[in-house]
C-alpha cells in the first residue's frame, strides 16, 4: 500500500508540474511574441520620431497605464479562486466569484475614465519641462488610450477565468494577436506621419478591439462559468474584498516601485525621457518573462494549498525559487556585460551611449528583486499576502522616497539608483520579517531557501562577474567574439551542473522530452 501511495503521489507531482510547464510555456510563447513586438517597436519609432517627441509618446503611454492599478488584485482574486472552486467542484462558488469580479472591475472602469481625464488635464503641470507645442496632442493621446484601457479593464476579469482554469492557451492567442495588432498600427500611423493624437486614437481601437476578443473568446469558450447579479454572495463578496484589499496595497506599493520612474524622469528631466524608457525595455522584458515563468504558480498553488502538507509547499518554494533565480540571471547577465553592444544594435549608437547606464542598473534592481517573485506568488495563493506586505510597503517608499531625492539631483540615473535601492530593501524586508509569518503554509529555513534557492543558483553569474568590472564604468566593451563564446558555454554549464540538482535535471529533461513527444 505504501508504495502504491508513493506511486500515486509521485504522479500527481509530475501532473502538477506538466500543467504548471505547458502553462509557462504558453506565457513564454506569448512573451516571446510580444517581445518581438517590444523589441521592434522602440527600434522602429527611435529612428522615425524625434527624440522629444519620442519621449512624449512613452510618457502618453505611462499616465495611460496608471488605469491598470486600478485592477485592486480582481484579476489575481478571479484566477485564484476558481482554481479553488474548479479544484473542489464548487461551480456555485465559481460563478460567484466571477460575478464579483466583473462587477468590481466595472466600478474600477468608471473611476479609469475619471483618472484620466484628471491626468490629461494636468499634463503642462506633470512635465513642466516638456514643450508646450506637445501639450496639446499628448492632452488627446491620453484621453483615448486611457478610456480605451478603462474599456478593456472591465473585460480582464474573462481573462482571468482561463488563468484559474489553467487554459493559458486563450490568454496567450488573445494577447498575441492584441500586441500584434498594436504594432502594425502604430507603424503605420509613424509610417504616415500622423500626430501624436492620431497614434493614441490608433491604439486606442486596439485596446476596443482587444476588450471585444476577451469577451467573445468567454462567451464562445467558457460559457459554463455564468455571470450574474443573482450569483452574487454577500459572504463571497466580503471575502474577495478582504482578499483584494491587501492586493491594492500591494498594487499601490509596485506603483510606487516602477509605475512612477519615467513620470518622475520626465518631471524632473524630460531632456532624458527617451533614453530611459529606451533602458527600461529590456527589464520590463524581464519582468514579463519572469512573469509568465510564476503566474501559472498561482492557481496551482491555490489548488495544492488544500492537499500538501507546509513542508511539501516549502519544498516547492525553494524549487521555484530556484528556477526563478537561474532565469533571472541567464535573461539579465547578458544586458549588464553586453548592454551597450545590444543598444548600439537595436536603437543605434546615440541612444546606446545615454540609456547604457540606466539599463545596467535598472537590469540589477530587477534582478533583485525578482528573486522573491515565487514566495510572494505562492503567499498570495495561500491568502497569506497580509504578512507580506511591509515588503511591499518598505520597498515602495524608499523607491519613491530615493527615486526623488536622486532625481532632483542627478537626474534619471537617479531613479534608476532608487530602484536599486527600494529592491535591496524589498528582499530584505521578505527575510527579516514576512518568512518568519508564513512557517504554517510554507515551511522553509529561511537559511535554506537563501542558500538552495537563490545562493546555488547563482554560480551562473560567476563568469560574467569576474569580467564585467573592467568595463562597467566605460559603458563600453572590446570583447572578442571568442570571449563571449566561452562566456555563453561557461554560464549555461554552470546553470545545468552546479545551479540546478540532480532531481531539477531530470525534472526539467523529462519535460522536455515530453513537449517534444521523445520516448
Amino acid at each position: 500500500m505504501a508504495i502504491v501511495s508513493t506511486e500515486v503521489s509521485y504522479s500527481k507531482s509530475r501532473h502538477v508540474a506538466r500543467t504548471v510547464a505547458t502553462n509557462s510555456a504558453a506565457n513564454v510563447t506569448r512573451i516571446a511574441v510580444t517581445s518581438l513586438v517590444a523589441i521592434f517597436l522602440p527600434a522602429y519609432l527611435t529612428h522615425h520620431l524625434p527624440t522629444k517627441t519620442y519621449g512624449a509618446w512613452v510618457l502618453i503611454l505611462q499616465l495611460s497605464a496608471y488605469v491598470g492599478y486600478l485592477d485592486f488584485g480582481v484579476q489575481t482574486a478571479v484566477s485564484k479562486y476558481i482554481a479553488e472552486y474548479e479544484a473542489k467542484h464548487d461551480y456555485a462558488g465559481r460563478d460567484g466569484c466571477a460575478s464579483i469580479g466583473l462587477v468590481i472591475t466595472l466600478v474600477a472602469s468608471t473611476l479609469g475614465v475619471l483618472l484620466t481625464i484628471i491626468l490629461a488635464w494636468q499634463v503642462p503641470a506633470i512635465f513642466r519641462t516638456m514643450p508646450p507645442s506637445l501639450h496639446h496632442d499628448v492632452r488627446l493621446s491620453v484621453l483615448f488610450v486611457g478610456t480605451s484601457l478603462s474599456v478593456s479593464l472591465t473585460t480582464s476579469v474573462f481573462l482571468a477565468m482561463f488563468l484559474g482554469l489553467q487554459r493559458y492557451q486563450v490568454p496567450m492567442v488573445i494577447t498575441i494577436i492584441s500586441r500584434l495588432s498594436f504594432g502594425a498600427i502604430i507603424c503605420a500611423a509613424v509610417a504616415s506621419h500622423s500626430s501624436l493624437a492620431a497614434m493614441g486614437a490608433a491604439a486606442a481601437s486596439v485596446n476596443i478591439f482587444t476588450a471585444l476578443l476577451q469577451a467573445g473568446a468567454w462567451r464562445r469558450l467558457a460559457p459554463h462559468i455564468r455571470v450574474s447579479l443573482r450569483f452574487i454572495d454577500m459572504s463571497m463578496l466580503k471575502k474577495m474584498l478582504e482578499y483584494c484589499a491587501i492586493l491594492t496595497v500591494w498594487s499601490a506599493c509596485m506603483l510606487f516601485v516602477s509605475g512612477l520612474d519615467l513620470t518622475i524622469v520626465g518631471h524632473y528631466s524630460y531632456s532624458e525621457t527617451a533614453y530611459y524608457a529606451i533602458a527600461a525595455s529590456p527589464t520590463s522584458l524581464i519582468l514579463m518573462i519572469v512573469g509568465a515563468l510564476m503566474g501559472p504558480l498561482l492557481p496551482a498553488t491555490s489548488a495544492l494549498s488544500v492537499q500538501r502538507s507546509p513542508g511539501e509547499m516549502g519544498g516547492i518554494l525553494a524549487r521555484s525559487t530556484r528556477f526563478a533565480t537561474i532565469v533571472l540571471l541567464l535573461t539579465g547577465l547578458p544586458f549588464l556585460v553586453a548592454g551597450h553592444f545590444i543598444l548600439r544594435l537595436w536603437v543605434g549608437p546615440i541612444y546606446a551611449a545615454h540609456s547604457v547606464q540606466f539599463l545596467r542598473m535598472l537590469v540589477l534592481a530587477n534582478i533583485v528583486r525578482n528573486l522573491c517573485a515565487p514566495y510572494a506568488t505562492m503567499v498570495v495563493a495561500t491568502c497569506k499576502q497580509r504578512v507580506a506586505t511591509a515588503a511591499a510597503l518598505s520597498e515602495g517608499i524608499v523607491n519613491l522616497v530615493s527615486s526623488i531625492w536622486l532625481a532632483r539631483h542627478i537626474g534619471a540615473l537617479g531613479v534608476a539608483l532608487g530602484t536599486l535601492l527600494g529592491a535591496i530593501t524589498g528582499v530584505a524586508t521578505h527575510f527579516a520579517v514576512s518568512m518568519r509569518y508564513t512557517q504554517a503554509t510554507l515551511a522553509i529555513s529561511r537559511m535554506e531557501l537563501f542558500v538552495k534557492g537563490m545562493l546555488r543558483p547563482a554560480a551562473v553569474a560567476i563568469p560574467s562577474v569576474l569580467i564585467l568590472w573592467r568595463w562597467w564604468p566605460a559603458g563600453t566593451s572590446s570583447m572578442t567574439a571568442y570571449l563571449y563564446c566561452g562566456l555563453v558555454i561557461s554560464t549555461l554549464l554552470l546553470a545545468w551542473f552546479v545551479s540546478m540538482s540532480r532531481t531539477d535535471r531530470s525534472l526539467v529533461a523529462g519535460m522536455v522530452s515530453h513537449k517534444m513527444n521523445l520516448p
